[in-house]
């Protein structure tokens, strides 16, 4: 019995690793979709933020960090502010850019 549970757990772990983000793969999608507005470190683009008249935070600063991982989902998907929704990244690439978000706290 001892190694019936012994294997579940490993599957369970295994499963977990599996289904987990892939930062690098976020990195891929962030570069197409979202480098131009925010900087391939998450550096604000000051001119696209002048032409937009908005304040944007750097990604990795404490106030964007501090967002739960659905609420940044939910700015990429359904946008926010003037941001739009940002159509070209779906399902699991979603959770990549967070993961790779993540990557960026300073």
């Amino acid at each position: 019995m001892k190694n019936i549970t012994n294997a579940f757990g490993s599957l369970i772990f295994l499963a977990a690793v599996l289904a987990a983000a892939d930062a690098n793969a976020g990195k891929v999608a962030y570069d197409k979709a979202c480098k131009s507005c925010h900087g391939a470190d998450g550096t604000p683009n000051p001119k696209i933020a002048a032409m937009m008249k908005v304040e944007m935070r750097h990604l990795g600063s404490k106030e964007v960090q501090s967002m739960s991982d659905a609420a940044h989902k939910k700015v990429i998907t359904e946008g926010h502010g003037k941001m739009k929704p940002v159509k070209t990244i779906s399902g699991a690439a979603v959770d990549d850019v967070v993961a790779y978000i993540r990557t960026l706290k300073q």
